[in-house]
């Protein structure tokens, strides 16, 4: 009898341990859902500031962002203005040779008008290399094909540095 009444007590105990152990552990379960729903100023302070940071980065890379655009379309707008000088250089000098080539006469008004525009441009290559002349006067103006090389060169050395510049810069 005595051992059945050990069992009883024994087995209450035991539903006792597991029920106290149960209210525990759903106190401390609510306690941390609690403390996790809540935050302290610290925290608050905390989180404040690590938000602030983060949209100050944000704000300054769109700020450079929208500056290297800005570069970049201010670049855009002066190659396309130096190509433009440069066509018109590559025309006005292909209409000299054109000019040389069919013997145009010198006193022609028209002849006159792209000579003068185009001295300034062909004077430092002038006599550079011997122009071969056929009879009649028709002339191969070898000067003014290597003006227009050495123009074109140089255009194409103007363009690569104004993309040099223009390029943007990528971080990872």
């Amino acid at each position: 009898m005595e051992d059945d009444k050990l069992a009883a007590d024994e087995e209450r105990r035991a539903l006792q341990h597991e029920s106290v152990k149960a209210q525990v552990e759903a106190d401390v379960n609510a306690e941390i859902a609690d403390r996790a729903e809540r935050t302290t100023p610290t925290e608050a302070r905390k989180m404040e500031n690590i938000a602030g940071e983060f949209r100050g980065k944000a704000i300054n890379e769109v700020v450079e962002t929208e500056r290297e655009v800005e570069t970049g379309r201010s670049m855009a707008r002066i190659s396309q203005v130096v190509d433009y000088i440069f066509y018109i250089i590559y025309a006005l000098l292909a209409l000299r040779l054109v000019l040389a080539l069919l013997a145009a006469r010198r006193n022609a008004g028209f002849t006159q008008l792209i000579y003068g525009i185009t001295d300034p441009l062909y004077a430092p290559f002038r006599g550079i290399v011997a122009e071969p002349t056929a009879e009649g006067g028709y002339r191969l103006a070898l000067s003014v094909v290597l003006a227009i090389v050495v123009y074109a060169l140089l255009h194409a050395g103007i363009n690569g540095l104004l993309r040099l510049v223009a390029h943007r810069k990528t971080q990872v």
